[in-house]
């Protein structure tokens, strides 16, 4: 079976013989859709298999959709790059947007229409064909847009990697799409995450992730007794369940005494602290506040109803 069969519509009409062949593969994710969004796209080479050229980007705060969608442009202006001539077959986990852009579908949305026509003004739509494919095929292109996530959440700019698989497309256009050079190492001890045990995850929820999400965390993922949080350096899981020992956590035991955050300013961590107390949260050593910690140290201490402290650390001005 070839990627491009003669039996086709005249829209993926079958290529001449000597024509390249490309394939790109794309995904785009938002964690609140609309949240936090990104996109991971490559081009492939179908002989080879090996990743040829990759970019990802963070959006701000756009929906899935449009993560999706800018992907996929991504994607066909990196095949356009190794060879503006090539046929492309475009494999993505959307079957909205394989559906669309094959035109079985109709595009009601404005902003999709927008995209859709974007993504035709790239390559030619006779030279390109889609193809859906499921969510774990697509793991480069899925880890690409994460990958871009996290930095945009982070602050810092994504970094692409060197491309065994690139040596036969040119120096120049490589290094362009895909950061020429490698990543910087990622140094070893840092926390990778903090796991939480709670009695009771939608208590937890209401006080801690309301914190985290005020603090600027985006949550991750979620299942049935719990849910991640992503922040800037690693990310923090609460969660409850069967092997959850007792009924409140005692701070003043052996083991983690507190959680400790940079909350912005002297009048960002008043502000919050205020705020906190209509989520589950109480003011530790109200007499001594904000200087609890000692005369050079502005925070505020904070302690929900599992017995859980947090500070929240004012920057030094």
């Amino acid at each position: 079976m070839t990627l491009f069969d003669p039996s086709d519509s005249e829209v993926h009409a079958s290529p001449a013989p000597s024509r390249r062949v490309l394939i790109v593969e794309a995904d785009g994710g938002s964690r609140g859709n609309p949240g936090h969004a990104g996109y991971g796209a490559l081009v492939r080479d179908p002989e080879t298999n090996a990743i040829l050229m990759e970019k990802a980007e963070y959006l701000g705060i756009v929906s899935n959709n449009v993560a999706e969608y800018s992907g996929l442009i991504a994607a066909l202006e990196l095949a356009h790059e190794i060879d503006p001539d090539a046929w492309i077959l475009a494999k993505m986990d959307s079957k909205l947007v394989v559906e669309q852009m094959s035109g079985r579908w109709k595009i009601k949305h404005e902003d999709m229409q927008r995209l859709a026509a974007k993504a035709r003004s790239v390559v030619n739509p006779r030279r390109v064909k889609y193809q859906w494919i499921p969510r774990e095929i697509n793991k480069d292109a899925d880890r690409l847009s994460n990958e871009a996530m996290d930095a945009g959440i982070a602050g810092v700019p994504w970094k692409g990697r060197v491309l065994p698989g690139a040596s036969g497309t040119d120096t120049e256009e490589n290094g362009k799409a895909a950061a020429a050079a490698p990543a910087d190492p990622v140094p070893t001890g840092r926390l990778h995450h903090l796991e939480i045990w709670v009695p009771d995850f939608p208590r937890a929820e209401a006080s801690l992730g309301w914190l985290l999400e005020r603090l600027g965390y985006v949550r991750r993922d979620s299942w049935s007794s719990g849910a991640s949080w992503m922040g800037a350096a690693g990310y923090i899981v609460i969660e409850a369940g069967t092997d959850v020992a007792g009924e409140r956590h005692e701070r003043t035991r052996p083991g983690m005494n507190h959680l400790a955050f940079g909350a912005g300013s002297p009048a960002d961590v008043d502000l919050l602290a205020r705020r906190a107390a209509s989520h589950g949260w109480s003011l530790l050593f109200a007499d001594k506040h904000p200087h609890a910690g000692g005369a050079g140290h502005y925070a505020a201490y904070l302690e929900n109803a599992d017995g859980f402290e947090v500070e929240l650390v004012a920057d030094r001005s």
